[in-house]
């Protein structure tokens, strides 16, 4: 009698199944509010060519949301892959209340087969608790990631903003390639975290991370780090100038705090990759701690000591009193030389005359500025105005009283009338005579000088005047 009960029970189970069509199990889907989300619908082989379609409740037919017979319907949207088996149904901008139960369709004569399915709805923004980290421009910046013990081997990712259903799309860096520029991923799944590190910082790197773990089912799960960049200030500079082998003493500011830090004097023109010089450097010191500043002092300066120091009291360089050094080492000899140029005023420039027999050519000996021939030269030249022109002057003078000379005399001679004779008187003969003289010193053409006072001599009977046309 109990085997009979058991049959017709399990009769009447079939019977209820039957009525449903068979159920393929749950399918489980996931999706962001204001974003899209896929419903996939797997299928036996032999259905390929009938009817799909996705629906709800009790999947009347005002429950019926859309069939692959009309591929569009308002925010639904179906496609099949009879390759894959595979219908799939995308949702567009999801709502919370879209989160609910459907059922995927497959029509045939009797019953349809049906898969129940399962969509839930988040929003798109992460997370309920934010991580904030601070750093300095030029620095580096490491953005810490947790994960669960079942993400060891799943894939990890960071993107910028804090929309979760983008991030993975916009990934700046993944563990699959975790070198990119300046980010780098390092995944440590003892401690179940995995550490992203930003180099050389910039002001545009400020604004929120998100860390994501990809999930095989369900959404991704997420992290969240606000990173601000501060622009890196308070720098003092200073110009130091040193001679090799002696000494110079550097005072570096720093901030209160910071008074049991370690103190640095790095070289380097960026500060981000200086070199510590105080570390395994005997000959720089640090001297002189005070409550604000201390001193650093460089022995025995070499000329590869040139160059650009900071001054530091922090590891991390952040926001302080810093000051950057540009030191100039020189040797000795070139400051004693210099300052020996700057006390010897410039040499003139002077003219040698080797004497000749005959000829005297001048020879340049040195080459003068510009400006002094010029000051030098303005005497040259009036003497050589002077010479040139007062010659003509004189010619120009005696031809006028020659000619007038001459008419007298000629019309002495010839009886037309009688007219004195200006050269009679001792006077007018030394006046004369005083030109001429002056004619001779200043006159370059002496021989042709000489013909024509033979010549005045002449007409007037001058007899001293000789001796001047005879020298």
């Amino acid at each position: 009698m109990r085997n009979v009960q058991k049959l017709l029970f399990i009769f009447t189970l079939c019977l209820a199944l039957s009525c449903m069509g068979s159920a393929e199990g749950l399918i489980r889907v996931f999706g962001y509010e204001g974003r899209d989300v896929k419903v996939p619908c797997p299928y036996n082989p032999g259905y390929e060519s009938y009817e799909k379609y996705l629906c709800k409740d009790n999947c009347d037919y005002p429950d019926i949301l859309i069939t692959t017979t009309e591929k569009n319907k308002t925010r639904f949207f179906i496609y099949d892959d009879q390759s894959t088996r595979i219908f799939t149904t995308t949702i567009s901008n999801l709502q919370s209340t879209d989160a609910r139960g459907y059922w995927c369709g497959v029509s045939r004569n009797g019953k349809d087969i049906y898969t129940e399915v399962k969509l839930e709805t988040r929003k798109d923004s992460c997370c309920n608790t934010v991580n904030t980290i601070q750093h300095i421009e030029g620095g580096s910046a490491a953005i810490t990631c947790p994960y669960d013990s079942e993400s060891v081997r799943k894939l990890k990712y960071i993107c910028r903003g804090n929309q979760p259903s983008k991030c993975l799309h916009q990934a700046m860096i993944t563990s699959n390639s975790p070198q990119k520029g300046r980010f780098k991923l390092v995944d440590d799944g003892q401690s179940r975290k995995f550490k992203v590190t930003i180099s050389d910082l910039n002001l545009n790197d400020s604004g929120s991370y998100l860390c994501g773990v990809q999930s095989n089912s369900g959404l991704d799960v997420f992290s969240a780090t606000v990173l601000k960049v501060k622009e890196w200030c308070c720098v003092k500079y200073e110009t130091v100038r040193g001679t090799v082998g002696l000494s110079v003493t550097l005072q570096c500011p720093y901030q209160p705090d910071q008074r049991n830090n370690r103190k640095f004097l790095c070289k380097g023109s960026e500060r981000s990759s200086c070199k510590d010089m105080i570390m395994g450097q005997s000959r720089f010191q640090v001297l002189n701690v005070s409550s604000h500043s201390f001193w650093v002092t460089i022995n025995k300066l070499e000329e590869g000591d040139s160059g650009t120091y900071w001054c530091r009291s922090d590891l991390d360089w952040n926001i302080g009193k810093y000051t950057q050094f540009h030191l100039s080492v020189e040797k000795e000899e070139q400051d004693a030389g210099k300052k020996k140029n700057l006390k010897e005023p410039r040499q003139p420039a002077t003219l040698a005359y080797p004497h000749k027999s005959s000829t005297v050519k001048p020879i340049n000996t040195a080459t003068p500025a510009a400006s002094n021939d010029l000051i030098k030269g303005l005497p040259d030249v009036a003497l050589f105005s002077l010479s040139a022109v007062l010659p003509v002057l004189l010619l120009l003078l005696l031809t006028i009283i020659l000619v007038h000379v001459f008419k007298n005399k000629c019309n002495k001679v010839k009886g037309k009338f009688n007219a004195p004779n200006i050269f009679n008187s001792d006077k007018n003969r030394y006046a004369l005579f005083y030109f001429y003289l002056m004619f001779c010193f200043f006159s370059r053409y002496r021989n042709h000088s000489k013909l024509l006072q033979a010549r005045l001599c002449r007409c007037t009977g001058c007899v001293g005047w000789r001796r001047c046309v005879s020298e």
